[in-house]
């Protein structure tokens, strides 16, 4: 059961493979918005924290091993992103990731310094973590006003939202099994925000492929495609 969950959780990581296959080829990351990949390298740091033995005495290894590998895959990601745009995103991504390993690693050092005790350990990183789970649930949601606007959804990667969707629900399932309320509440977030991104990537690529067939008018509306005969 749990190999199934770590499995989902894998896939999510993974989702954005092919995006990046086609900004390897491309040699530019065009308009794709870096904050998913940022948002997903804050969180896996912030549960791989939670997961440690002088948070997490009991249970951690399962939110350790798959966290410590969705680290390593958004590294690669991030690093790709950072090769492929334009120099001000390229700065401006950089010094996002460096705040968030310096915020990790102060949170760490606090909290096991100066808290003594598993309970409030685990009470203060886990509020934190569910802080970064939802925002990690919602980054896909970060070009919705691009989407909105060129009424297409090339930029919103399809399998990133469906498995964001796919692990919320699996990691609530965890959860409830648990009883841990650090990852109940962010992934029972996760799954309705997944199911938004899903209905609005559905909605505008339904109207892009109407605008395609010439049924939509540049601005959305529905033609009139009757005869009209003159007086």
């Amino acid at each position: 059961m749990q190999l199934s969950w770590s499995i989902v959780a894998l896939v999510l990581f993974l989702s954005p493979l092919p995006t990046f296959i086609h900004t390897w080829k491309k040699k530019s990351m065009e308009k794709f918005s870096p904050f998913p990949y940022i948002a997903t390298f804050l969180n896996c740091g912030l549960w791989l924290l939670y997961g440690l033995p002088w948070i997490q005495p009991q249970g951690g290894i399962l939110i350790m091993t798959i966290n410590g590998i969705g680290l390593g895959i958004e590294i690669v990601y991030l690093t790709i992103f950072v090769l492929y745009s334009e120099r001000k995103q390229r700065i401006k991504v950089f010094f996002i990731v460096l705040s968030e390993i310096m915020f990790i690693g102060l949170i760490a050092i606090l909290v096991i310094t100066l808290v003594h005790s598993h309970k409030k350990r685990s009470t203060i990183v886990g509020n934190i973590c569910m802080v970064g789970n939802i925002l990690m649930y919602a980054s896909p949601l970060a070009v919705m006003k691009l989407v909105i606007k060129t009424k297409s959804v090339e930029y919103m990667p399809f399998f990133l939202s469906f498995f964001s969707f796919l692990c919320s629900v699996s990691w609530t399932t965890y959860a409830l099994i648990r009883l841990d309320v650090y990852i109940l509440t962010p992934n029972v977030i996760g799954t309705v925000l997944g199911l938004v991104q899903l209905l609005l990537y559905a909605t505008m690529r339904q109207i892009a492929e109407r605008k395609a067939q010439g049924k939509l008018d540049p601005i959305g509306v529905t033609k009139n495609t009757s005869n009209e005969t003159s007086v």
